[in-house]
């Protein structure tokens, strides 16, 4: 008989093998979001900002920074990383503790690098002291993210 059948697994086993599926889609939707928000920045947006002049480059990231803290972006932003981690204790493999290290690495560049520097801007600092930065670590938290993407990706229910 096969494990995947459904009625050689008894209804507690059921339960876990959706749980573990709904963790690991959820994890992986997460992932999506906020590797795609970031590779957006890398790709076209900051790309596009860096033709303006500094006052409205520094204007369009100060309102790009208060109008992205909202219910719907912080969910993701700390809820990603924290489906990342459970999803890889669940799978209980290499690719799955990749994908939590990953997810948590690029949690890390954003609260250590980004944020700061989104601060910064807020409060006054120059283009000069904010762009370059913020690109780079941009570059590594989107690396990092879609790194975080692809290994969930390749992750399987440890109980399916």
């Amino acid at each position: 008989m096969s494990k995947h059948q459904s009625w050689c697994v008894s209804p507690a086993s059921y339960r876990i093998v959706l749980m573990d599926d709904y963790v690991l889609f959820s994890a992986r939707l997460g992932a999506a979001l906020l590797a795609g928000l970031y590779f957006a920045f890398a790709v076209a947006i900051m790309p596009a900002l860096h033709g303006l002049d500094d006052a409205a480059f520094v204007d369009t990231m100060k309102r790009i920074n208060v109008s992205i803290v909202n219910p719907a972006f912080l969910v993701v932003f700390f809820a990603a990383p924290l489906l990342a981690v459970t999803a890889g204790v669940l799978v209980r493999s290499p690719v799955g503790y990749a994908a939590a290290a990953l997810g948590v690495i690029t949690l890390a560049v954003a609260v250590a690098v980004n944020v700061p520097l989104n601060d910064k801007l807020a409060a006054g600092a120059s283009r000069a002291d904010f762009e370059h930065l913020w690109v780079v670590s941009n570059g590594l938290r989107t690396f990092t993210g879609i790194g975080s993407l692809v290994c969930l990706l390749l992750s399987r229910s440890s109980v399916s």
